[in-house]
């Protein structure tokens, strides 16, 4: 037995026969992609109008740039109910850009140095003024290109009625909603004691076209005149390159993760605390604003961790605040690369199984993380990202090194259990099989997505750029050919109108100014 109390657990819900209760959870998706030109460079055009307003779109937004699409699904209990709505999304949004096109890889399409990254604006209201200057104060710590990375976020929540039901099984007491939050938050621990596991099998950043890297020194090795990479890389995305909170040790600042008051008060106190290094850039110069303010994190969401707990703010509210007064409504997996070679960027065997890997984390026990855990966790992640297909490579667990094979092959036994729960009363048994797939990628390194685009690089003789757009170009021959229901594009239009007009009231209902705007903000309690 691999881990006895998942089993445990497991083994409770089914004699009680409760076990129907794993399944149901709410799955979200959040896909970010750069809208390239025609050339091949990043695109310089505002967000299309006809997309919708950016600052009140449900489902259309931007992320740091202004050409960075973030395409959001509604939290759904079914997992192809969910691609189908990001079909729709990506097909209307294709339908849209005419003559630009949708960069399908996380690392990004060639740029022209830190001002070739336009930065999102949201209109003249305060709300879209806080979200355009929270960027241009990311662009001056962390350089715009770097922002310029696109990802896939995995949103997951349990179905509400396991909580009452598992709690008695835990004998536990307390309110309902600490219990929950404390079983969130243990989930959350797990995943990043295995979050090294997410690059190796489902990376697809493995090379980076020179335009990123501009002037830098680095220690990739050359694949040709226009390419580097690491020769056994699954993620630069999640490695060093990367947006990686890698200041935050010389910073003092770490979230911790012990429980949700622990974590809330991490962060606030970052959010709180002046930083030398960035009080010297400025909020204020010359009129224009460079940074909400000066302090180690200008909001909650400049803490870029592989994954956290989530409450939808109401309104203007400050994400702590939301998690401070009704709990962790769902878990936030952030280290999913785009999958380039499926059109939406993501697929059903990927989405099964990351599932059944969160249900592991929630069923198994997890200590509070230490300060040495907690480093273990990062050079795990840094050597999976860099280096996780040689065979060589060894992770530190506990002080004890092990292979990726023999730890990854760990965690994917005890998850069978769950996958045979999930699949109850499926002929196809989608979640076994995505367990058996992932399997062997653990036994074979070049069945990786991250392998895959090396080897198919190299058998084109093409760099990362010209093999990118081959993707981009394939994926958007796909949609060409697909009918978007006249439903669904009626729905989408009045989608876009409806967030347009909602824009405008906002921006003539501002009744203050932009300071006493960001002075209520901030003072929220």
């Amino acid at each position: 037995m691999v881990y006895p109390e998942v089993e445990q657990r497991l083994a409770r819900l089914v004699n009680a026969r409760q076990q129907g209760l794993l399944r149901g959870g709410l799955i979200g998706l959040e896909r970010e992609a750069l809208r390239v030109a025609a050339d091949g460079s990043l695109a310089q055009t505002p967000h299309p109008a006809e997309l919708g307003s950016a600052l009140t779109h449900p489902w259309i937004t931007t992320d740091f740039s202004e050409s960075q699409l973030e395409l959001i699904t509604p939290p759904m209990p079914d997992i192809r109910a969910g691609l189908d709505f990001m079909h729709d999304l990506q097909l209307w949004t294709q339908r849209i850009l005419r003559d630009e096109f949708l960069w399908v890889a996380s690392m990004p399409c060639v740029v022209s140095g830190e001002q070739g990254v336009p930065i999102a604006r949201y209109g003249t209201s305060n709300a879209g003024r806080m979200k355009h200057v929270y960027r241009v104060g990311l662009g001056h710590r962390y350089g715009r290109v770097m922002q310029s990375i696109a990802g896939v976020h995995f949103n997951y929540s349990c179905n509400e009625a396991l909580w009452p039901v598992f709690q008695v099984m835990e004998k536990d007491t307390r309110p309902l909603l600490e219990f929950i939050d404390q079983f969130y938050f243990g989930m959350i621990r797990n995943l990043q004691r295995v979050g090294w596991l997410i690059p190796y099998l489902f990376g697809a950043s493995p090379a980076v076209c020179m335009t990123f890297v501009g002037d830098q020194p680095t220690d990739m090795a050359w694949f040709d005149d226009t390419t580097y990479h690491y020769p056994y890389a699954t993620s630069l995305r999640m490695g060093d390159i990367g947006y990686q909170n890698n200041k935050a040790y010389e910073s003092g600042f770490k979230a911790r993760y012990d429980n949700i008051d622990i974590y809330i008060a991490s962060l606030t106190w970052a959010i709180e605390t002046p930083c030398p290094r960035y009080t010297e850039i400025g909020v204020v110069v010359d009129g224009e604003y460079r940074q909400l303010n000066g302090n180690i994190l200008q909001i909650e969401n400049e803490y870029y961790s592989t994954v956290r707990p989530k409450q939808i703010p109401r309104g203007n509210e400050k994400p702590t605040l939301a998690l401070r007064e009704r709990g962790v409504r769902y878990v936030e997996l952030r280290s999913l690369d785009v999958n380039p070679f499926d059109p939406l960027g993501m697929n059903e065997s990927t989405m099964r199984f990351l599932e059944a890997l969160m249900l592991q984390c929630l069923l198994k026990e997890s200590p509070r993380l230490g300060v040495k855990e907690v480093r273990e966790i990062d050079a795990n992640d840094i050597a999976a990202a860099h280096h996780g297909r040689d065979p060589e490579l060894k992770l530190r667990r506990n002080g004890r090194e092990m292979t990726v094979r023999s730890w990854g092959l760990e965690v994917l036994d005890a998850m069978v259990g769950i996958c045979e729960v999930l699949d109850d009363g499926d002929p196809d048994l989608p979640y076994r099989s995505a367990l058996e797939e992932q399997r062997n990628a653990l036994l074979d390194p070049e069945r990786t997505p991250s392998a895959r685009m090396l080897r198919e690089m190299r058998e084109r003789g093409e760099g990362f750029h010209q093999y990118g757009r081959y993707l981009a170009e394939t994926c958007r021959a796909h949609f060409a050919h697909q009918v978007l229901e006249e439903s669904t594009r009626r729905e989408f239009v009045e989608l876009a109108a409806a967030s347009r007009r909602r824009q405008e009231e906002m921006e003539a209902a501002d009744d203050q100014s932009f300071e006493t705007y960001l002075d209520a903000y901030f003072a929220q309690a």
